[in-house]
């Protein structure tokens, strides 16, 4: 009887089960291989933290611009291809103020001006990194969220805003619009070209900054070193997210947001201001995203105008994987999308490192098609 059953289940398995299944199996043996190459001492234990160190980081400020992206589907119901955008927009918004500032003094002003544009202005003599020039950075990812934010705002009431009534497609279509003109308009001032605009970062032991407090690190840990820049955008990223959480969950506006992000019809009976609500979500959506590409830049130490349009697919993918409409759904597709790119480096080479990630999406929307927060449609 068991035997029978058996044979009707895979007698009923579609053709994407099947896929999924042998995908999973292969999942399953790249698991066992790494437990090998762990146990035989093939994959020394540091690298493999590096490599989860650096799944973790990425995966920061991924979910940071996932949140903004999952929020205006969430709110507005279409998928913002022109988020990408957005986020470079904050990345040369920010650091243009910060080169403004910094290099007084030190470089020409059209030169600070334009981002090194001209090979100006190196980042090292400007001093651009955190230790030199602390106020500066700060300064330059506040702007990165304040610019961003206005551009957002603009865009929205002069194309968004006509086209909210038209449906989705509408929306997308001019979304993708927008993106290719953002980019274009920034490569039109900054130029096409890659370029350092963040000095190497420092990294002191850890013993010299817990010695500040007065404390003692073991043996093993006191000789190692801590990369500020990556310090900076955890510490900056989790504090946003965890602010986004309580704003969520503990505010009128949060729950306002939630309320119209189940039913914007029942929301509107309710008397909840939902123009409110949707300049609430560009706000914090294209902070966020700006806040992702300034954070990026200091971590990666280089610039170019394709920034967040690379990004723009790791950030869907996130999104879809957690779950589309789910702020916690984008935040753990991100961790499990930042790991996977990381850890697949065990086995691939860099450069495909993100075919990894996308099989994975792939298999996860084989077996729970909603994504990982199943059925979940609120922000």
């Amino acid at each position: 009887m068991s035997t029978g059953n058996g044979r009707d289940r895979l007698s009923n398995l579609t053709a994407q089960e099947a896929v999924g299944g042998i995908l999973l199996l292969g999942i399953g043996i790249l698991a066992l291989d790494l437990i090998r190459l762990i146990l035989l001492n093939e994959l020394p234990f540091g690298r493999l933290l590096s490599y989860t160190w650096n799944g973790i980081v990425d995966s920061l400020y991924i979910g940071l611009a996932a949140i903004g992206l999952s929020m205006t589907y969430s709110i507005l119901r279409f998928a913002n291809f022109s988020h990408g955008d957005l986020i470079t927009t904050g990345a040369f918004s920010g650091w243009t103020v910060a080169y403004l500032i910094g290099g007084i003094g030190v470089a020409d002003l059209s030169s600070r001006l334009l981002l090194r544009a001209d090979g100006g202005a190196q980042p090292g003599a400007v001093g651009m990194d955190v230790l030199s020039a602390p106020l500066t950075i700060v300064l330059g990812l506040i702007v990165a969220a304040l610019v961003t934010i206005l551009v957002a705002l603009l865009i929205d009431r002069l194309v968004y805003r006509r086209l909210r009534d038209a449906g989705g497609i509408p929306l997308l279509i001019a979304s993708v619009g927008v993106a290719l003109a953002l980019r274009y308009l920034i490569a039109f001032v900054y130029t096409t070209d890659t370029r350092i605009v963040v000095a190497s970062p420092p990294q002191p032991e850890l013993a010299e900054l817990v010695a500040i407090v007065g404390l003692e690190l073991p043996a093993f840990l006191a000789e190692r070193t801590i990369n500020l820049h990556e310090a900076t955008l955890v510490i900056s990223a989790l504090a946003l997210i965890v602010g986004v959480h309580l704003l969520l969950q503990y505010t009128k506006l949060g729950k306002s947001m939630r309320a119209m992000s189940d039913n914007k019809d029942l929301a509107l009976i309710t008397g909840i201001p939902t123009e409110r609500v949707i300049f609430a979500t560009w706000v914090i959506g294209s902070g966020l995203a700006g806040v992702a590409g300034y954070l990026i830049v200091l971590d990666r130490g280089q610039i170019t105008i394709n920034l967040g349009w690379f990004l723009l697919l790791l950030i869907f993918a996130a999104v879809i994987l957690g779950g589309i409409g789910s702020i916690y759904g984008a935040l753990a597709g991100s961790l499990v999308i930042g790991l996977t790119i990381n850890l697949s480096l065990v086995w691939i080479p860099s450069d495909l490192n993100e075919i990894a990630a996308f099989t994975l999406m792939i298999i996860v929307l084989i077996f729970r098609p909603d994504g990982l927060f199943s059925g979940v449609e609120t922000a």
